[in-house]
């Protein structure tokens, strides 16, 4: 297995794709934006990751990667891109079928096809079933598998070749080929399953990480109403030797955790209760956050006869990344925007331009507003020193 091509090029499959060439494969890397092939031909990255540009650089230079707008022949194929969920929260899986239809055309026999994107149970079954409809001679022939990416947003480069994986095959024989593909570069284990039920593991490392998320989030909520630090109590409380709660934020955002519990409710809808509990707390959350900020709004209004000027301190869905995809913080900020006469500054030090957005400096945010909404706990934000008679309303613990 020498060619293998990555059919998406975003914060999982770029540094993916860019992992396996550096590994020796020649990786051809396929996005439908042309600026981002562009880009990457270059030895550029448009993204925001930690030593992920060198990487890129490098093996661009060695030749070793190189991007395109339509996939070609391979030895393997792998299908990275996303799959958001409908208004019925329904997962869209059109990105998946597009991009395994458009390399149907170049799959040969011995061939490896891996979908990788987060994805309903039987996803994987039914792209199998998309491509021996149009390839019937292939059936049997070609080795197919679903292997989800576990990596941290700003660790990606390290997670992706220390994590353990998890890989399912639709048959044993398409379990191994994968395995044998990841193990290459995966230094963490390979764990052999079936496809059906790594598609379920995905869905349920997220669903329990939003689930103790919830918690924390209701137990801010408590601690506001009852007049207690939450960080206090959650340093305290985890004192207990088996006690281990997650720090409360703004809400839930990003391309995993906010969407993946989803697939699990709308097709299990009688048996998730919880998941599907904890989904809308941590939706709720970002309301109950939004509220508090404009109820402080009218109250300086009151005190001061003047509306305030009121910083909204991040965007992204986690510290210290530039991604914003289903950002709680980014749905407070709008509605402050629209629901107050407050003037509102937008800070999100990862970015430089916003299509939305007209950004302000961080440290010139802090100055001029009377009320500081912190939403995201940049290290920046961390480091900033606590001014006398500026309003605070911290969600993410930057004063914790």
């Amino acid at each position: 297995m020498k060619k293998v091509v990555f059919l998406g090029l975003g914060y999982i499959g770029l540094p993916t794709a860019a992992v396996a060439a550096a590994h020796g494969f020649e990786v051809i890397g396929v996005d439908v934006n042309p600026s981002v092939v562009e880009t990457i031909n270059q030895g550029k990255i448009h993204i925001v990751e930690p030593e992920l540009g060198q990487v890129v650089r490098d093996v661009v230079q060695k030749g070793k990667l190189r991007a395109v707008c339509k996939p070609e022949a391979a030895d393997a194929f792998f299908i990275v891109v996303p799959t958001p969920f409908k208004q019925n929260h329904r997962a869209d899986i059109t990105y998946v079928e597009a991009a395994t239809r458009s390399v149907i055309p170049y799959l040969q026999e011995g061939n490896l096809f891996v979908i990788e994107s987060t994805s309903p149970v039987y996803t994987t079954e039914r792209m199998a079933e998309v491509i021996y409809k149009e390839r019937p001679e292939l059936k049997g022939k070609i080795h197919i598998a679903y292997c989800p990416e576990r990596v941290l947003p700003g660790n990606t480069l390290y997670e992706l070749v220390h994590n353990d994986r998890v890989i399912g095959g639709i048959d044993p024989a398409s379990t191994e080929k994968a395995i044998e593909f990841y193990s290459a570069f995966v230094q963490g284990k390979l764990h052999g399953t079936n496809a059906r039920t790594a598609e379920m593991c995905k869905l349920t490392e997220n669903s329990s990480r939003d689930s103790q998320i919830a918690f924390a989030n209701e137990l801010s909520m408590i601690c506001d109403k009852a007049g207690i630090n939450v960080w206090e109590l959650i340093e305290l409380a985890n004192k207990h030797p088996r006690v281990n709660i997650l720090q409360p934020g703004c809400g839930v955002g990003g391309h995993c955790i906010a969407v993946d519990p989803w697939f699990i409710v709308s097709d299990y809808p009688e048996q998730a209760q919880l998941i599907k509990r904890a989904r809308e707390t941590n939706d709720y959350k970002a309301d109950w956050c939004a509220n508090k900020v404009l109820e402080t709004c009218q109250k300086f209004v009151e005190q001061n006869e003047r509306e305030p000027i009121v910083a909204c301190m991040g965007l992204a869905f986690k510290p210290n990344i530039d991604d914003l995809r289903e950002s709680p913080a980014k749905y407070i900020a709008s509605r402050i925007i629209s629901e107050s006469r407050a003037d509102v500054l937008i800070i999100e030090p990862n970015i430089s331009t916003h299509k939305s957005f007209h950004l302000t400096d961080y440290r010139e945010a802090y100055e001029k507003a009377d009320i500081i909404v912190w939403l995201v706990r940049h290290d920046v934000f961390v480091a900033l020193p606590k001014e006398d008679g500026k309003i605070e309303l911290d969600f993410c613990g930057v004063r914790r």
